[in-house]
């Protein structure tokens, strides 16, 4: 028997980066969509365009612990932090 569809929107505030706000749609444990909001135009878009179609794992596993100049974390890595968030927060 198949999962019903649902489809879930997650809104994640990222910290220590040029980026404000990102924007998820998850159906079950793919990722529909994601909008990022300030950043790098060119970079936020390809990143975003890159997660569609993707698992959350598969989306965590390529971006966690990617570093941008000295902050220590970056867009990329936020959306992995945020994918890891959303699950914790999903298994309550």
């Amino acid at each position: 028997m198949e999962k019903e569809a649902v489809i879930t929107k997650y809104e994640y505030q990222p910290k220590g980066v040029c980026s404000s706000n990102m924007i998820f749609e998850i159906e079950n444990d793919r990722i529909l969509s994601l909008e990022i909001v300030g950043g790098c135009p060119g970079n936020t878009l390809g990143v975003s365009k890159l997660c569609a179609g993707k698992t959350i794992d598969e989306v965590i596993d390529l971006l966690h612990d990617i570093p941008c100049r000295n902050r220590g974390t970056s867009c990329p890595d936020q959306i992995a932090k945020a994918l890891i968030q959303y699950k914790k927060e999903r298994a309550i």
